[in-house]
């Protein structure tokens, strides 16, 4: 059993209660609903919530497929349900709002799930420059991570994602994706990713966390099979660049240490470090890394998300810092995919194209 589905079983208990207070004050302001039938409701979403991702660990079906994107998408109108009965019984204390007002703040959530479903599978691509010493010639990098191929955003996805980065692909040099190519929600077979191979630059891959929950070795069939670079705690060379992945799990992994890092950095070079999450920037920085590129935040995905997510961490976008007396840049990319729910409001799937530049 993958740390996903525990993550998703152990949440269940609390789940259930969110749900059958959720719907019993939302029925109420139609007059109620008695408690059994909410009960009744509430025990059939968890089933729905639970049995089929444990039938998609075993083998991905097309039903089980709807009922759990069905599943994620009622979550997460539930939690905009939830901010919406909070203002509505918390205005109610002071003034009776017309039966109107009521509705069209109920009307809302579904609008915003509209938008956020069409905008969640939409991938845009943007283009950012860094400027660097130790570069002689103009190098694109197309960053991407967070595809999080699973039973909600399934082969569809991988198929889109393929058509966007053959458009660039002749202002792209190569592609690195910064884990999570697979998100853990269902089964990975051997010819998953084919579209990929259609792409005509090379893809470099370093495993995120998600990579590991459907099994790291069927998704490394996966990428082998589709002509992907695999770069688990191993370094490559292209062109001015030193490129190094370094895999990243929540599980007890073998790692690098600092000093085989410090190694690896090649001064007359571009040092990139591919890292799934923003963290220890300062410190790849100081070893002598010029670039480091990460996802997994997805920027927050969502409001009031991307909110929290901006006021505590690195969360999306182009960071630069000197560092040793030299400019260093972090990466995060939003992802191009999402993580059990179908939406992004205020976020973009995005591709981005580093363009990598002497500086003058």
């Amino acid at each position: 059993m993958s740390f996903r589905t525990r993550r998703v079983l152990f949440s269940t208990p609390l789940i259930a209660i969110f749900e059958f207070f959720l719907m019993k004050y939302l029925f109420l302001l139609f007059g109620g609903l008695d408690d059994i039938y909410i009960f009744f409701l509430t025990a059939l979403f968890i089933i729905l919530n639970t049995v089929p991702m444990l039938f998609e660990e075993r083998k991905s079906r097309f039903i089980t497929r709807l009922l759990d994107e069905i599943s994620g998408i009622w979550i997460w109108m539930s939690l905009f349900f939830f901010f919406d009965i909070v203002l509505i019984y918390a205005l109610g204390t002071f003034i009776k709002l017309p039966f109107y007002i009521i509705a069209i703040l109920l009307i809302f959530v579904p609008i915003i799930a509209i938008y956020s479903y069409w905008h969640a599978h939409k991938i845009i691509v943007h283009e950012k420059t860094i400027e660097l010493d130790n570069i002689s010639q103009n190098i694109n990098i197309l960053h991407l991570s967070d595809v999080h191929y699973g039973s909600i955003r399934h082969k569809k996805h991988i198929l889109d994602l393929a058509n966007k980065m053959k458009e660039i692909e002749n202002r792209c040099d190569l592609a690195i994706i910064s884990g999570d190519l697979a998100d853990g929600s269902c089964i990975v077979e051997e010819d998953d990713f084919l579209p990929l191979k259609d792409v005509n630059i090379p893809i470099v891959f370093t495993p995120g966390n998600h990579d590991f929950y459907p099994g790291i070795e069927n998704v490394y069939n996966a990428c082998k099979k589709a002509g992907i670079i695999i770069l688990d705690n191993e370094g490559m060379s292209f062109k001015d660049l030193n490129i190094f992945g370094l895999t990243y799990s929540f599980d007890e992994i073998e790692t690098v240490s600092a000093d085989e890092l410090l190694s690896f950095v090649d001064g007359a070079k571009v040092n990139v470090i591919n890292y799934h999450v923003p963290q220890n920037w300062e410190g790849f920085s100081s070893l002598g890394f010029d670039i480091q590129l990460s996802g997994h935040t997805h920027g927050g995905q969502f409001y009031p998300v991307v909110w929290i997510g901006n006021l505590i961490m690195y969360n999306m976008g182009l960071f630069k810092k000197n560092i040793g007396g030299k400019d260093k840049y972090l990466h995060v990319t939003t992802g191009v995919g999402s993580m059990d729910y179908p939406f992004r409001w205020g976020t973009d799937s995005e591709l981005v194209i580093l363009k990598l530049r002497p500086k003058n």
